[in-house]
């Protein structure tokens, strides 16, 4: 299994694809499919059928899953970074690649 860079909560911004320069915080990771979903980003309609929970039916917006590699983390300045990890004491910890700073 793949090591992903993003979690849950990181804010991030899209780099690639239909929804390119878009940002928003990861609400989930599916590690299996190395893939996340974005809060408010590459949001999708579903047609549902009436039930209990929905009686009327319709028409739902909801996000779909970005691949990873269409992501990138941003720091707190709002600059794009990759991620990488290092030991510091006896921790493994996330640092910025571009400013070093434990993230």
């Amino acid at each position: 299994m793949t090591k992903l860079k993003i979690k849950s909560g990181d804010t991030v911004k899209v780099i690639a694809g239909d929804h390119k320069g878009s940002e928003g915080k990861v609400q989930k990771v599916l590690f299996d499919k190395n893939k996340a979903i974005v809060e408010g980003v590459n949001m999708v309609k579903k047609h549902t059928k009436p039930s209990a929970k929905n009686p009327q039916g319709g028409i739902v917006e909801k996000e779909a899953p970005i691949h990873v590699s269409n992501l990138s983390l941003l720091t707190e300045k709002g600059e794009t970074t990759r991620v990488g990890y290092r030991v510091d004491g006896d921790k493994k910890v996330r640092f910025s690649i571009k400013s070093k700073e434990v993230i």
